[in-house]
């Protein structure tokens, strides 16, 4: 993560407490020519045990929301941001991705799919049942065994939904 990703990211996990959501990720994107970065914040929130709706709790008040006071934040910091950027708020979708161990935790039994920075055994790509965590890794079921990813070598983990083609027939 770069010192500007880093910068917004600490000036958005308090913004993102204060509105009730959780920071997931700051991704910043540098665009072409003249267009400047753009820095994508993804924010998420549980939905109630109530609601079996799969996907985020985040609405469009809570993206809103973040949007403008972290808008805000960034003009108080301008000296540390880029000349010219683009914000994105938004939520992480149905393939939502894990960036913190309490992520694999909270995500433990569902299918998820990883690439990690060097190989692992003699992989780099993982899809499979997230088993859970031991110590510093995730427990990932791969080809009907349990393999050991260290959360370092991570380079990317998201989930994988699938929608139930019977439900749409």
């Amino acid at each position: 993560m770069s010192a500007v990703q880093k910068k917004v990211a600490e000036l958005a996990e308090p913004i993102c407490a204060a509105h009730g959501v959780e920071l997931v990720e700051v991704r910043a994107l540098r665009g072409k020519g003249r267009s400047g970065t753009t820095f994508q914040v993804v924010i998420d929130r549980e939905r109630p045990a109530s609601d079996p709706t799969p996907g985020s709790g985040v609405m469009l008040e809570h993206c809103t929301a973040v949007s403008r006071d972290l808008s805000t934040a960034l003009d108080l910091h301008e000296d540390e941001m880029p000349n010219k950027y683009n914000l994105e708020v938004s939520s992480p979708g149905l393939e939502r991705p894990l960036t913190k161990p309490e992520h694999f935790v909270r995500f433990t039994g569902r299918e998820v799919q990883l690439k990690t920075l060097q190989p692992v055994g003699s992989r780099r790509k993982f899809q499979g049942e997230l088993l859970g965590v031991e110590g510093d890794a995730a427990l990932v079921e791969q080809d009907g065994k349990p393999i050991k990813i260290p959360f370092d070598a991570i380079a990317r983990a998201t989930l994988v939904h699938r929608f139930d083609k019977a439900k749409h027939a």
